[in-house]
């Protein structure tokens, strides 16, 4: 997201500028209708969920040429048109600089070994009974089952990550769900921007469904959302984008998620 937001769609469209060029293209599953960025057609491939902290203004200045097509459609094209290496290129789901997924080899490297997010730590239950031990919560994230003490009449997965205390807290599947949400930095791609009581679509990770929601509070850059269905998984720090149908309306960073749904707020008359 950052990458879209800082390199892609800003400094690229600035050397767009530079050499007298009107639009910068990429290879992105989305679409620029009406001036407004709405999801790819192709839903498995759709990567608006990438997308939501460009300029609004960058947005006149984007071609999608793939977004109206499948993936297969994509590859099929690209062997048409002789680009073999593209048309079987592998997918790829990881950051360019992290290509095996080895992120805590980057975060060692940036950090130091003997970080606090790479330290040893307990891991404990929502009761704050301690049930192991990990060696960097940064190794965990939310929703993860992996490295996760085992011995339980169910499954356990990480549901937090309290960084203050290197904490790495686990419970069952149902700890994961979550009925609301908040986030902040947000950045509107439309105008005007909802309002509270509007009810628009949230995705919280990328290839996520797509939940109906409310908009309970907006208090400068942050919103509450009350989410009509329990989600799984809702992670501070990743991304949270709002939808209107296909329209990307906007998007932020999830601050924290609610086990309950809250509700509007009750004004006098």
């Amino acid at each position: 997201m950052r990458c879209n937001t800082f390199t892609k769609f800003h400094d690229l469209v600035q050397k767009a500028d530079a050499i007298d060029a009107q639009f910068v293209a990429t290879g992105h599953y989305a679409r620029v209708i009406d001036g407004e960025l709405n999801r790819g057609t192709d839903d498995a491939k759709d990567q608006t969920y990438f997308l939501w902290g460009i300029e609004q203004s960058a947005i006149a200045r984007m071609l999608l040429p793939v977004g109206e097509m499948t993936k297969p459609q994509t590859r099929a094209l690209a062997e048409e048109l002789g680009l073999n290496l593209v048309a079987q290129k592998p997918e790829s789901q990881e950051i360019c600089f992290v290509p095996d997924g080895d992120y805590a080899k980057i975060l060692e490297k940036k950090l130091g070994a003997g970080a606090p997010s790479l330290s040893p730590g307990p891991i404990v239950l929502a009761d704050g009974t301690v049930v192991g031990q990990h060696n960097g919560f940064a190794r965990y994230t939310i929703g993860q089952r992996r490295g996760v003490p085992g011995g339980y009449s169910e499954p356990m997965f990480v549901t937090a990550i309290r960084a203050a205390d290197r904490a790495v807290v686990i419970g069952p599947r149902e700890e994961l769900l979550g009925r609301g949400v908040i986030a902040r930095g947000i950045n509107w791609l439309v105008r005007p921007a909802p309002a509270v009581g509007d009810r628009v679509g949230v995705r919280v990770r990328h290839r996520a469904p797509i939940v109906p929601a409310e908009i309970v509070r907006m208090d400068g850059d942050e919103i509450e959302l009350a989410l009509d269905e329990g989600v799984h998984s809702i992670a501070p720090g990743q991304s949270l984008v709002l939808y209107d149908g296909d329209r990307v309306l906007g998007g932020g960073f999830i601050e924290s998620a609610r086990t309950a749904r809250a509700a509007l707020p009750l004004f006098a008359s």
